[in-house]
Parts: C-alpha cells; structure tokens; sequence
C-alpha cells in the first residue's frame, strides 16, 4: 500500500477527456498523492473511466459519486469531509481540466510544510498576470474580480478566485464546513475570507494557469452573479459563529 499524507480533491462532471491524463500526471510526481474525484453523475462516462483506473491504482484513487450536478462548493465540502475522516494532513484543490499545473502541487505542499497554513496556486503576484489561452475579456474579469474582492474584503491576496490550494488538516478542522453557504465560484472566496478571519497564514504560490484545451467550461452568469454579491455579504457575517 503506498501510504501518504496527502489527497488531491478533483470535483468532475463530463471530463472523459482529461480525466485519466490528470490521473496519471499526478501520480507520476515524484512525491506520493492519492486523488479522490468526486463525481456529479456525468452522462459521458467519467465515473467508468475512473473505475477501471481505480483497479490500477488500489489505495491511491478513490471516487465518491453523487446524484446530480450539484455545485463545486458541496463537491469540495463533501471531500474536505471524506478526507478529514481518513487522516489527510495536506488536502488539495484541483481541476480536472489541467488549467492548474499538477507538477505545482509539490510547491503548494512545500509552501504549507514550511509554515503556510493554507498555499493559493496564484493567477496573480505582485501585479503580474500568469494566464494562458484566455480571451482579454475573461483576464480582465478574473483580475479585476479579485481586485473587487479584496476592496469589500480587506484581504491582502492576489487571487480570491482561485480554484487550485493546499489546506491543512488544522484549518479545515477549525473551519464549520457546514456553515459554508456558497456552491459556485463565490465558494472559493468564502473558503479564503474564512481562513483569513480565523487568523490563519495565507501564502501565494505563483502558477501558470492555462485555460482548458478539452471538455467545456462549467462557468456560467449564474456562478458569477452569486460571487459578485455574495462578497458583500463576507463581510457583514457574524464571524463569532465560525
């Protein structure tokens, strides 16, 4: 059994065509991940391809199926959960779609074995855009976005938004999983803002995101309706609940 402290969460709806490359490019690193996927019942075969690999991998890939499509914020809650169960020390976020890096997930890993709490794989450091294969419009939206989120928030973090990071099994304990309220993008801001205002230690890594090459984007007005008001709402939270 190859034993780890480490899991990668892979939230999945309809990735038939990335899912086993993403798979097996994170356990070719040369440290040791497991990966759950948590699958949202995708009618293009996913799950399937996920199994059979699953008898390739024993004790490294696990999957987790749900009824339906039911939003990225529960997909990662229902991980944080199944992880924490199990005795992970470091829980990672990731695409499936390979627009976050896995090679970098060593470097959030790094980040949060040296004293990070919780390692952001960043768009955006220090004023610099690190976006590949997006239109102008969709940089401008994400960047300002962020810029927007910390104006209402008071955070200090380049990229709000991000998708792609590193927790440690002490923040996501101290953090009541099940008063997060967002299941959109707006998910990933609450999820940060939460950290933040628990006084825990936030590090940027920088990344080269790349847009994805196969399968189709699940971003929608809705998921970004939901983030651009719900940032509000952080801020006039009773945060003696959490």
């Amino acid at each position: 059994m190859n034993t780890s402290d480490s899991i990668v969460i892979i939230p999945t709806y309809n990735e038939k065509e990335n899912i086993e490359n993403i798979i097996r490019y994170v356990f070719s690193l040369e440290k040791v991940f497991h990966i759950l996927i948590v699958e949202d019942n995708s009618p293009d075969g996913t799950a399937q391809i996920v199994k059979t690999l699953m008898q390739e991998f024993p004790e490294r890939l696990f999957i987790e199926e749900r009824k339906g499509k039911l939003g990225l914020g529960t997909a990662y809650i229902h991980g944080f959960k199944w992880a924490l169960s199990r005795g992970y020390d470091y829980i990672f976020e990731m695409d499936a779609d390979f627009s976050h890096p896995p090679k970098d997930l060593i470097r959030l890993y790094n980040a949060c074995t040296k004293g990070a709490d919780m390692a952001i794989g960043s768009r955006y450091v220090d004023g610099k855009i690190s976006v590949v294969n997006w239109p102008i419009g969709r940089v401008m939206m994400s960047y300002y976005a962020s810029y927007y989120v910390r104006l209402v928030t008071g955070m200090k973090i380049g990229d709000a938004t991000a998708g792609f990071a590193c927790y440690t099994r002490m923040v996501l304990e101290r953090i009541k999983l099940d008063k997060i309220k967002f299941i959109g993008y707006a998910f990933q801001i609450e999820m940060k803002y939460t950290v933040h205002k628990l006084g825990f230690k936030i590090e940027e890594v920088p990344i080269i995101f790349t847009d994805r090459v196969l399968g189709q984007s699940k971003m929608s007005m809705k998921i970004f309706k939901e983030a651009f008001f719900g940032v509000f709402s952080l801020r006039f939270r009773n945060w003696k609940k959490y």
